[in-house]
């Protein structure tokens, strides 16, 4: 993680009692995907309370709107991301992004009972979206968020891959996107793989060992990835262009 003006925004935000996880780019970071990012992101708890404490938060920030939508509980729950800049001289003009809802994982409070919490050797521990809430947040329609996607799923197989729980084994027959690791996994482990085709078919081509037909396939499943994130995202578009316009 990228120091000070990073974990100044983090120690703010637990000083005014905010409720919220790191995400993004910089929880990449955490799980051994390092990608290089000013920026924040946050996925938060909507409610009236947490609002006001945030707004607090960015107050003690000197954050400034700098898009729409405004920062109010409406249009983060319908899944607009609201977007700040910092002024104070500490942050020199570190943007933070803040959502209630992400596409494709469970609510807020579900996503907060499986956080991933990282020590530090200095003051309190940070709270970070799981690995696995953080790899579905990225089935997104952008390139890099493929790419990043592969490289921390990649990162777990290779960091537990000598001594792999059934469960870890199971999560990487799920989302692996390099279809050697995925074919390889599928014949090391045929039972867990055949088990879960329902769930994703292309295994069962995984556990026949083809894998060209495992590469074609894994190209299929992303492309209609991004068509849901697609759909998900033009009405959201379309009320910001009418918000942008009014305002």
């Amino acid at each position: 993680m990228t120091p000070n003006p990073i974990l100044k925004v983090l120690f703010t935000f637990q000083k005014h009692k905010v409720k919220s996880l790191l995400i993004g780019g910089q929880a990449c970071i955490v799980y051994g995907a390092a990608e290089f990012s000013r920026d924040t992101d946050f996925t938060i708890l909507g409610t009236e309370k947490n609002i006001y404490n945030l707004s607090s938060a960015l107050q003690a920030m000197k954050a400034e709107l700098i898009y729409v939508p405004p920062l109010e509980i409406a249009y983060l729950k319908r899944g607009h991301a609201c977007h700040f800049r910092c002024q104070d001289d500490d942050l020199s003009g570190l943007r933070i992004d803040l959502m209630a809802k992400l596409k494709g994982c469970p609510p807020f409070t579900v996503l907060w009972e499986r956080r991933n919490i990282v020590k530090l050797d200095h003051g309190p521990g940070i709270d970070v979206i799981s690995l696995k809430d953080l790899v579905q947040s990225k089935k997104t329609q952008r390139d890099k968020d493929w790419f990043m996607l592969k490289r921390l799923v990649d990162n777990d197989i290779l960091t537990h891959k000598s001594n792999p729980s059934l469960q870890q084994v199971r999560w990487w027959l799920l989302e692996c996107r390099d279809n050697n690791i995925l074919v390889d996994l599928a014949v090391e482990f045929p039972c867990l793989a055949s088990r879960q085709i329902k769930n994703r078919p292309l295994l069962k081509a995984a556990i026949t060992g083809n894998k060209e037909q495992v590469r074609e396939l894994l190209t299929k499943e992303e492309t209609e990835e991004r068509g849901k994130d697609i759909t998900y995202w033009r009405p959201l578009r379309e009320e910001l262009e009418i918000l942008r316009h009014t305002r």
